[in-house]
């Protein structure tokens, strides 16, 4: 959960997302040379009086300067690449969840258990109990347990939306008449919040998205309390 002065990431709750924070920095490092490297010879041309034919007209200084940005974007793309493709890779999961977007709130699927799914509205702030976000509750949260790769299926009835949980690393559009896919996997239980990424309409900041993470024998009671409501 993100802190009122907090400038950077919110931590990590999964794999992917450790990963889009180390490629952040990795990223930044890269921009953080890049610009003082600049600023040096900036500083230098504009303080010495001083010029020479070597650094006026040069071939060895024309390869250096067109060869060093290409490594330079070898270096930040490879690892880009990588991160993409386990983003986008998908196998064997082990549940499925799918997401509907409505305006204005969410409801899931659970695919792989009988007569389970509910809808998901943000709680007013009147009824707001002490220690919740205000903005941020739901009536009923999405449940998954932990260590467990969950598949979620994203699509919209009537606009577009996105579901997006930060802490997750977990992000993509929810299209009416169209089937997204993402994954996650959660280590540690906890809750993390999320709302919808695309401006669909008037009530757009009040489509939040709240995910629990349990252990496995918690799950296994909530998913039976849940078929027997």
């Amino acid at each position: 959960m993100a802190h009122p002065t907090q400038l950077g990431f919110q931590d990590a709750a999964s794999p992917i997302m450790e990963e889009l924070l180390h490629f952040h920095d990795h990223a930044l490092m890269a921009v953080l040379l890049i610009s003082m490297l600049v600023l040096y010879i900036i500083s230098v041309l504009m303080t010495t009086k001083l010029s020479s034919t070597n650094t006026i007209d040069a071939q060895e200084i024309e390869m250096v300067w067109t060869i060093m940005p290409a490594i330079i974007l070898i270096v930040i793309a490879l690892p880009s690449l990588r991160i993409l493709y386990l983003m986008d890779e998908i196998s064997n999961p082990d549940m499925t969840i799918k997401t509907i977007g409505h305006q204005w709130y969410w409801s899931y699927e659970y695919s792989d258990f009988t007569d389970l799914n509910f809808d998901s509205y943000m709680i007013p702030t009147k009824d707001l109990e002490p220690g919740h976000f205000r903005l941020l509750e739901v009536d009923n949260r999405m449940v998954t347990s932990i260590g467990t790769a969950a598949r979620i299926l994203i699509t919209a009835e009537d606009v577009l939306h996105s579901w997006a949980v930060p802490a997750l690393g977990v992000k993509s559009d929810a299209i009416p008449g169209r089937l997204n896919q993402t994954s996650f996997l959660i280590p540690h239980p906890g809750i993390y919040y999320g709302q919808c990424s695309e401006i669909c309409g008037a009530n757009h900041s009040f489509m939040p998205i709240v995910v629990e993470a349990l252990p496995v024998p918690d799950f296994l009671n909530w998913i039976n309390t849940a078929q027997d409501a």
